[in-house]
């Protein structure tokens, strides 16, 4: 393999591992635009899907269509869990944005050492959704892993674009974004707009962890660098713009990636932080934000 071969191949692999960062960072998208909270429990959706979808595929011989679609029906109701008992009694007292950062990283804490008591500390990991030799353009090979990352990743992107443009329920979502109190005032319940966004924003996330995990490995403590990652995606994005945090994934993703191969896998966190502070210092507002 020529170098620009090696290069393209590269950059292949890191949009699709930027193609899960950009759906981690619409997870905090959703909840901020419903309530203007940032969920840092995020990384714990993404883990669980993961873990729950392989846990009944080698425990219980449950078939990993079925799996999956379980364990993102489980992440969805423990994020409504999280939101019941956790989130929403600090949101009417109108608790900082401070207090729920700080409470939604405990509640990533607590899961992560619930799901270490239950799984277990060794990695696990799920087979490849198509088992086949990987297609090839040229010299550059494309794992089908990665077409369904992307695949899945453009359907989730067309249909939140047709749920939040077309349905009431994302009408009334939008609504909360722009002006709370005014959709209150329109008659929407703002608190159950606050329920559905944790249970989306759960979901989206539990499905970036089944789609990742034949990739790599889970274990429980996985989730706060998916977390992290999220949160990078959705601040390049422009923090509150769904398209904008999934093109931000997909520039932290190649990012990492060439860091990878230029100064080692100990330069990739840096490789975040590094494109993190590249755009508060260049373009504070992100891809698509406004300058203000």
């Amino acid at each position: 393999m020529n170098e620009i071969s090696y290069i393209i191949q590269v950059l292949v692999s890191g949009l699709g591992l930027g193609c899960i960062y950009g759906l981690i960072g619409i997870g905090y998208c959703v909840i901020y635009n419903a309530s203007g909270i940032v969920n840092f429990a995020q990384g714990a959706f993404v883990m669980l899907g993961g873990m729950i979808t392989q846990l009944l595929l080698w425990n219980h011989g449950v078939p990993l269509l079925l799996s999956g679609a379980i364990a993102v029906a489980c992440v969805v109701a423990i994020a409504i869990v999280i939101e019941r008992i956790v989130v929403r009694p600090l949101w009417d007292r109108n608790a900082s944005t401070f207090v729920m950062i700080l409470a939604t990283l405990a509640v990533q804490i607590v899961l992560e050492g619930a799901t270490l008591l239950i799984a277990g500390d060794q990695p696990k990991t799920l087979p490849v959704f198509t088992d086949l030799p990987p297609l090839r353009i040229g010299t550059v090979a494309i794992s089908y892993q990665l077409i369904w990352i992307a695949a899945a990743s453009a359907v989730i992107i067309f249909g939140l674009a047709a749920f939040f443009g077309h349905t009431r329920v994302g009408k009334a979502m939008r609504a909360c974004a722009i002006n709370r109190e005014a959709a209150a005032l329109q008659g929407i319940r703002v608190s159950t707009m606050l329920m559905m966004a944790f249970a989306l924003s759960a979901a989206l996330g539990a499905i970036a962890g089944i789609l990742v995990t034949p990739t790599q490995v889970t274990a429980f403590n996985v989730g706060l660098p998916f977390a992290i990652a999220g949160f990078i995606a959705a601040i390049v994005g422009g923090f509150g713009r769904p398209f904008g945090a999934f093109l931000g994934g997909l520039a932290l993703g190649v990012t990492q990636a060439g860091a990878v191969v230029v100064f080692g896998s100990g330069f990739k966190s840096g490789a975040a932080l590094a494109v993190l502070l590249i755009f508060l210092f260049v373009r504070p507002q992100g891809i698509l934000g406004t300058a203000k």
